[in-house]
């Protein structure tokens, strides 16, 4: 016997099972205690027809794949202005009913009114300002598209205008790069699911470098998928570049904002995205041609400078410089020479004089004229002392007499003091 995971409370058992009939009895009653509700959405499966009394439509959410059937009267859908289609915006009452027969919920619409364009238009730019003060539009993170990407992620509806300008026009610019297409539908209930959907499978491929949004002109209602918030939140989270290219001028839905680059149309985003490689190649030339005429330039100054440098006395002949200061060396030399010979005979003159005036005034000058050194000569073995009186002379005492060629040894006889 197979049992539920879930912790359910039984009120009955096996023996007493109760059958669908009783089940949808009680959910009928359940439901139908319900008060009625004004709901918004988008309408998709709408299913008219004049001969019926009720038409059968889905409401669908505008953010998340979530829906709910309704049940209307036809005659109250053929009141209204215009028959609804597909992908119109629209406001309901509604009363929960659940029909026994079939076991299926359903909203059985008692007023309908369609949103009308300004009230789509308050929408988006209420959206918007609130975005934009999250910081969703902030310059600063937005991420700059790759020089040269080499796999292009293009989301698009199949078919489309739309999706062969941007391939053709970027295969004529650059004709090896390549693209990765997911087809989406660009409007109506599905286009934000399946959008979100490709993004993020773009944005999971390492080999893409930029995804390109791509939808031809329409009406507001068409565009309301490319403002829907769940779209612009996941933009922002992706990872790889993206760019807005919905619609044409004065077109300005939420992802122009949300996305790091908005083209005009998307042949303008296959120019922004893919360089022209004509162009690029005619860049290439001019700069060789700029280069080599900068270079040429730079090369013809450096001559004519180094050639003016070569044409100085000083690079004319190297050597001057130096001849010229050995020779001023060699003079100053020379000068030197005579300067210390001038000196030293000067000094030597005044050495000589000054060698006579000693000669004539020193002791040897004084003993050639007769006069003589006398020393006692201790008996102590002392040096000599001259003797200047007859005080240390004792008789007897030993005596040098130095002479002009020579001494005297004599002894002392006796003295006798000046009178």
């Amino acid at each position: 016997m197979l049992v539920a995971e879930h912790d359910l409370r039984v009120t009955n058992t096996a023996e007493s099972a109760v059958p669908v009939r009783d089940i949808n009895a009680k959910i009928e009653g359940w439901i139908n205690r319900l008060g009625g509700l004004w709901v918004e959405g988008q309408l998709t499966q709408v299913n008219i027809k004049n001969t019926w009394k009720f038409s059968y439509l889905v409401l669908r959410d505008t953010e998340v794949e979530q829906s709910v059937q309704l049940t209307c009267p036809t005659e109250l859908l053929r009141s209204m202005p215009a028959l609804p289609k597909d992908g119109d915006r629209v406001v309901i009452l509604g009363k929960p009913s659940y029909y026994t027969g079939r076991g299926s919920f359903s909203l059985r619409v008692l007023q309908i009114r369609q949103v009308g364009v300004g009230e789509l238009l308050a929408r988006i730019e209420a959206l918007r300002r609130t975005l934009a003060a999250e910081g969703l539009f902030d310059p600063a993170r937005k991420r700059r598209l790759p020089v040269l990407p080499t796999t292009v992620g293009l989301i698009t509806g199949r078919g489309s205008h739309a999706e062969q300008d941007v391939l053709q026009v970027a295969k004529d610019r650059w004709e090896h790069v390549t693209f990765r297409v997911i087809n989406t539908a660009v409007q109506g209930p599905s286009a934000v699911p399946q959008v979100i959907d490709a993004l993020r499978t773009l944005d999971e491929d390492p080999e893409v470098d930029v995804i390109i949004i791509a939808r031809g002109g329409g009406s507001v209602e068409d565009l309301l998928p490319f403002s829907e918030e769940a779209l612009q939140r996941a933009v922002a989270e992706a990872r790889t570049p993206v760019v807005s290219a919905i619609g044409h001028e004065p077109d300005n839905p939420i992802l122009d904002n949300v996305a790091d680059l908005r083209a005009a149309t998307p042949t303008d985003a296959a120019k922004r995205v893919v360089p022209d490689a004509a162009e690029e190649r005619a860049l290439v030339r001019e700069a060789q041609v700029r280069m080599s005429q900068a270079l040429r330039t730079w090369v013809d100054r450096e001559r004519h400078g180094l050639a003016a440098l070569r044409s100085r006395p000083v690079l004319a002949d190297p050597l001057r410089p130096i001849t010229a200061g050995r020779d001023e060396v060699t003079q100053l030399r020379e000068r030197a020479r005579r300067c210390v010979s001038t000196y030293l005979a000067q000094q030597s003159s005044i050495v000589a004089g000054l060698r006579g005036q000693v000669s004539a005034l020193g002791p040897a000058a004084t003993l050639a004229r007769g006069y003589s050194v006398v020393q006692v000569l201790p008996r102590d073995g002392s040096e000599p002392q001259v003797v200047t009186t007859i005080a240390q002379t004792d008789p007897g005492s030993q005596l040098r007499i130095r002479v002009s060629d020579g001494s005297i040894t004599a002894a002392t006889m006796s003295t006798t003091p000046a009178n």
